[in-house]
């Protein structure tokens, strides 16, 4: 009895094995490599603007994501980037409504305690990339700084730390 019962749990540990695996291959959707390709595009550009990369796709709480948090000079700059294919009707930075812009300042309030860094000076950026992983010609990248507020429910106390 003990031996058919091993052989169930090895035999269904192989099966469990064989779905990850093929799960782990399966290709990203679309949106997500073409997201990814803006936010690397978005990074790569900010660092020729004397910006220096603190985090990527950060997740200060499970419900919340930044882009990209960068440092210049004394700004940490909370980034997020919007990736489209043109911009002929609607530019990217619209996307960013007020739900969108509520979710950043609670990631980024998070963020912020958790580190325990509130002596710095904040502010919210919008990158757009427009363009094409796959196109020949360079993605159209605009960089739009201080976008929008920190929201007075976060601000931070000075005796914080």
């Amino acid at each position: 009895m003990d031996m058919r019962i091993a052989q169930f749990g090895r035999a269904w540990m192989e099966k469990v094995k064989r779905f990850f695996r093929r799960a782990s291959l399966r290709e990203q959707p679309r949106s997500a490599r073409v997201g990814a390709w803006g936010e690397a595009c978005a990074a790569r550009y900010l660092r020729q603007q004397g910006y220096c990369i603190v985090g990527q796709n950060v997740r200060p709480t499970k419900h919340d994501e930044l882009d990209i948090l960068a440092l210049k000079d004394e700004t940490l700059v909370f980034v997020e980037v919007k990736t489209r294919k043109r911009d002929d009707f609607v530019r990217p930075v619209r996307a960013v409504d007020a739900g969108k812009r509520h979710a950043l300042n609670r990631a980024a309030a998070a963020y912020v305690r958790r580190a325990r860094q509130p002596n710095f000076f904040y502010r919210f950026d919008v990158i757009e990339v427009v363009g094409q992983p796959e196109a020949k010609e360079p993605p159209t990248i605009r960089h739009l700084e201080n976008v929008f507020a920190f929201e007075s429910r976060f601000y931070f106390s000075a005796g914080v730390r």
